[in-house]
């Protein structure tokens, strides 16, 4: 079975852009209950993603690879809107490595820091660009930024997203 153990943070500015980001499309099938499936094309490759809620930080995940033709076709004829639209950096930083998202279209003006871990309990030093922790909050799941995007938040939602990081060492 297949398992991502991910914490999320949002981008202070200042993040070190050591490599060249790859644009990213994501969009996602309507579904009921408790899990959600992605389409995702990013550069010359495209994958579909089950995803269902776990506990913690932890949550099932499988992922396979489709012909990126078929995604286009899926994303355009299956798939709510809007999609999701980022560029992605990967940084290594003190051994970890970071995925710093930098969405556009309806969601443009947010940056999300997401570490994959390998269990719930890793330790790991936060780079100084790291803000405030939003593994838990909802509003900041790309399924969610989907329906709800960014730009649509009102300037109360917006400026709830600054604040100091308390996700600790």
């Amino acid at each position: 079975m297949g398992r991502e153990i991910e914490r999320r943070f949002l981008v202070n500015g200042g993040w070190p852009k050591r490599s060249k980001g790859m644009f990213c499309i994501q969009a996602y099938l309507p579904t009921k209950g408790r899990h959600v499936v992605r389409m995702r094309i990013m550069g010359k490759t495209a994958a579909i993603a089950i995803k269902a809620k776990g506990k913690g930080i932890s949550r099932t995940e499988f992922e396979y690879p489709i012909p990126i033709k078929d995604a286009f076709t899926i994303i355009e004829t299956l798939c709510a809107k809007p999609c999701i639209e980022k560029t992605r950096y990967k940084i290594r930083h003190k051994g970890v490595l970071w995925e710093i998202d930098v969405f556009e279209g309806e969601n443009k003006g947010l940056i999300i820091a997401e570490v994959e871990l390998e269990s719930e309990d890793q330790k790991f030093d936060l780079p100084d660009w790291v803000g405030k922790e939003i593994t838990h909050d909802p509003r900041y799941l790309n399924v969610n930024l989907a329906k709800h995007p960014f730009t649509k938040w009102t300037k109360t939602q917006r400026s709830e997203r600054r604040g100091k990081n308390d996700a600790g060492k």
